[in-house]
């Protein structure tokens, strides 16, 4: 008998789609709208997204223009825009909402590789926990007899060997995040 770990590598390709979720949130200097994804505004009574209530236009490589459908939600917007960690101080001007882009300074750039290390490391600890858990599964299958020691000491290499896979991704994904960040 082999055991099949699909659902570990699927929980793992989530974490690492959650990954690529919070490197696109991180701004490298360009307008990008994933930034906008995590702020939410209320709504008739409950939190919207606000991709759901506005949309959301790039003129330019360092601008942003949101602009809602429902204009009564331009200070409630607004407020949602201030309040986030963007660092960005959004403009009003009645009808829609600029996102102005200033140019990374070295020090920004610094803090934000900072944050996407962080981020990675954080998906590789979500993918260890995660090997963690098919190990227990191994065991309880080898305690049960399921399995012979043999099927055990494979399985667990096979574990491992899923988990150096995506942490190779994880990897990769950081060095191509620290790049656009970096450059100029």
């Amino acid at each position: 008998m082999s055991v099949d770990f699909a659902e570990y590598s699927r929980r793992m390709e989530k974490s690492l789609d959650h990954l690529a979720e919070e490197f696109g949130a991180v701004r490298a200097g360009r307008a990008n709208a994933k930034v906008l994804d995590r702020i939410t505004v209320e709504y008739y009574g409950s939190e919207t997204a606000l991709n759901g209530v506005a949309t959301i236009s790039t003129p330019d490589a360092r601008t942003l223009v949101i602009q809602p459908w429902d204009t009564s939600l331009l200070k409630e917007i607004q407020k949602a825009i201030q309040a986030s960690d963007l660092g960005i101080n959004p403009q009003n001007d009645g009808k829609v909402i600029r996102l102005v882009f200033p140019q990374l300074t070295e020090e920004r750039r610094k803090d934000l590789t900072k944050q996407v290390k962080k981020y990675a490391e954080e998906a590789k600890v979500a993918m260890r926990n995660i090997r963690r858990d098919g190990m227990d599964y191994v065991k309880k299958l080898k305690k049960d007899s399921a399995i012979t020691e043999d099927e055990q000491k494979k399985a667990e290499k096979d574990l491992q060997d899923l988990l150096d896979k995506f942490i190779k991704k994880v990897d990769e994904a950081l060095a191509a995040k620290e790049k656009e960040l970096m450059s100029i």
